[in-house]
C-alpha cells in the first residue's frame, strides 16, 4: 500500500510558515502609525487616509533587491535587505513629493528557514521606521521546486500621498536652475550584476560592508526640504543611473548639464571601475557613482537646499544646472 502524500511532504510546511508569521508580529506592530485599522480578517491591510490633504493624491510603486540578494545569501547577511526593499520603493513615490503611508512584502523561498527570513523582516520593519509608514501586511510563499533550499526572493509595494497642487513633475524646471545631488551609502541595488563579475568570492567578502551596505532612505529630509524650498523636480537614481533615472524628468527643450568632479565618487565604485576596465560613461549609466537623488531647485535656493538636507542629516553637493539644448538631455 503506498503511503499517502501530504503538503508537508511535498515540501511546504505551512505550520511552520504560520509560526514564522506569529514570530514578526512585533516587528510589524512597530511600525504602525496613525490611519492603520485593524481589521478582524487577516485578508487584507486597511488604511485610512490622513485627514490634512484636502484632494489626496495616491502614488503607489512596486520594486524589489534585483541581485544584491544573491550576495546577502552568499554572505549569510540578511538584515540589510529589508531595508533596501523599503527604500527602492519609497525613494521612487518620494520623486512626486508624496508621503509614505503603508508597505507591503512578498517573500518567496524554498524552504522556510524562520532565523533567516526574520532577520530579513526585520530590516523591512527598521525600513519602515525610517521612511515613517506603516508594514500591513505581506505573503511569505514556500515554493520548492521554484526555488532551492536555501534562496529567497523579495518583492516590494508601497503606498503615499501628496496634495494634488503640491505634485512635483518637473514641469516647473527653468533653464538656470540648479542640480542637488544627494549623498548615496553605496550601490544601493543597482549594479550587482556587473560588480560580482568584477570581483572574485574572497573580493566580495573582503568589500562586503560596502557592497550590502543598505539603500539609504530619503523620505524624511526630503519631505522636510520640500516644506521650506520650492523643489521643481526630483529623480531617484538607480537602474540606468544619469542617463535613463535622471533624464525622466527633464522638460522638452531643457538638458541637465552633471559637472564631473562636483562630488567625491566613493572608492567602491572606483574599485569597480578599475577592476573591470569599465568605461565612464558605462558606469554612469549603470551606477549612482555616489549621487543617490538628484533635486532641482531655483539657483536662488541651491545653498540653502544643501543647509536644509545638511540639518536632517544627508550630505549634498551642486553638481549641475539646466541649460536650454534641443538635441540632448543630458551633457555629462
Amino acid at each position: 500500500m503506498k503511503k499517502s502524500l501530504t503538503y508537508k511532504k511535498s515540501g511546504v510546511d505551512i505550520h511552520k510558515a504560520n509560526q514564522f508569521v506569529r514570530s514578526i508580529s512585533g516587528l510589524v506592530k512597530a511600525t504602525a502609525r496613525e490611519g492603520v485599522l485593524k481589521a478582524k480578517s487577516g485578508f487584507g491591510g486597511h488604511f485610512v487616509l490622513p485627514a490634512k490633504y484636502k484632494k489626496p493624491v495616491l502614488v503607489s510603486s512596486t520594486d524589489g533587491v534585483g541581485t544584491k540578494l544573491i550576495l546577502a545569501q552568499e554572505l549569510d547577511k540578511h538584515d540589510t535587505v529589508g531595508i533596501d526593499l523599503v527604500a527602492m520603493n519609497v525613494n521612487d513615490i518620494l520623486c512626486s513629493g508624496a508621503e509614505p503611508l503603508f508597505f507591503l512584502d512578498y517573500i518567496a523561498c524554498g524552504k522556510v528557514k524562520p532565523h533567516i527570513l526574520k532577520s530579513v523582516v526585520r530590516g523591512i520593519a527598521d525600513g519602515c521606521r525610517q521612511a515613517g509608514c506603516s508594514l500591513v501586511g505581506g505573503e511569505t510563499a514556500e515554493m520548492p521546486g521554484m526555488y532551492n533550499p536555501d534562496e529567497y526572493d523579495l518583492a516590494g509595494f508601497t503606498v503615499g500621498v501628496v496634495e494634488k497642487s503640491k505634485n512635483i513633475d518637473g514641469k516647473a524646471i527653468r533653464s538656470g536652475d540648479r542640480l542637488i545631488g544627494l549623498a548615496s551609502s553605496g550601490l544601493h541595488s543597482n549594479g550587482f550584476s556587473l560588480a560580482r563579475k568584477v570581483f572574485s568570492a574572497q573580493e566580495r567578502r573582503k568589500f562586503s560592508k560596502e557592497l550590502l551596505a543598505p539603500t539609504r532612505i530619503y523620505v524624511k529630509p526630503v519631505l522636510a526640504l520640500i516644506r521650506q524650498i520650492k523643489v521643481k523636480g526630483i529623480a531617484h537614481i538607480t537602474g540606468g543611473a544619469f542617463y535613463e533615472k535622471l533624464t525622466k524628468i527633464v522638460p522638452p527643450g531643457k538638458c541637465f548639464h552633471i559637472q564631473k568632479g562636483a562630488w567625491p565618487v566613493p572608492k567602491i565604485f572606483q574599485e569597480i571601475q578599475k577592476r573591470g576596465h569599465v568605461a565612464d560613461k558605462e558606469m554612469f549609466t549603470t551606477f549612482n557613482m555616489g549621487i543617490g537623488m538628484v533635486v532641482a531647485v531655483a539657483a536662488r535656493d541651491a545653498v540653502r537646499t544643501i543647509q536644509v538636507l545638511k540639518k536632517n542629516g544627508v550630505r549634498s553637493w551642486d553638481i549641475g544646472e539646466v541649460i536650454s539644448d534641443k538635441n540632448r538631455r543630458i551633457l555629462l
